[in-house]
């Protein structure tokens, strides 16, 4: 069984400066079958009405698994996910269900990045670019791959899972993992070198 790996190769509190990164890492690789998603965690119902309003083709969720256990016939509809538009604006049904996430998922490269970007704030956010192909480097040893490939960048968080808060953003970059760790970090490593950058830290799973 095949399972991504992940390395981080640039961090700042610049999220312009983040996603310019980001942008030139994703260029790295052909991009015929890429598609870009995008995710927000919203802890206070002004952030949801914000991003409702900003965002208005996202789609809102509720991630709570205790809650599914209650009532799995999912009369909010939030477990399915609503789209902005038909999302209550009643503060008190909001705060209820609080936290929520929005999402855009599987769009065009280039289609909601700015957007996105510009409307995260202090949320803890992902941009995900994903179906890349990574290029052969036969100098290095270095076999092309299209499995588990991409790109991605994190707002105020350092690691995959969105669940530790941090004041900045790191961009990844995302591969197979493989039975020689070694390969693995090359790869990342020659990747990051052809923006400009460097791994700067272990790798997450």
């Amino acid at each position: 069984m095949s399972n991504p790996v992940s390395y981080p190769v640039f961090r700042t509190t610049d999220p312009a400066a983040a996603l310019r990164v980001a942008r030139e890492l994703v260029a790295v690789g052909d991009q015929q079958y890429a598609q870009v998603s995008v995710d927000v965690e919203l802890r206070t119902v002004r952030e949801v009405l914000r991003i409702r309003e900003a965002l208005p083709d996202s789609w809102f969720r509720k991630e709570d698994i205790e809650d599914w256990a209650r009532d799995p016939s999912d009369p909010t509809r939030l477990h399915g996910g609503i789209h902005a538009p038909e999302l209550s604006t009643d503060p008190d049904s909001l705060h209820h269900h609080l936290p929520l996430w929005a999402s855009m998922e599987y769009r065009p490269v280039g289609s909601i990045e700015d957007d996105f970007a510009a409307s995260v704030g202090s949320n803890i956010g992902e941009i995900w670019w994903d179906s890349l192909a990574w290029p052969d480097v036969p100098d290095c040893g270095i076999h092309g791959e299209a499995n588990h490939t991409g790109v991605s960048l994190l707002f105020n968080c350092r690691t995959k899972d969105l669940d530790e808060r941090a004041d900045d953003h790191t961009v990844f970059v995302h591969g197979l993992r493989r039975s020689d760790r070694g390969a693995e970090e090359r790869h990342a490593a020659w990747l990051a070198e052809q923006i400009g950058q460097c791994v700067i830290g272990p790798r997450q799973e």
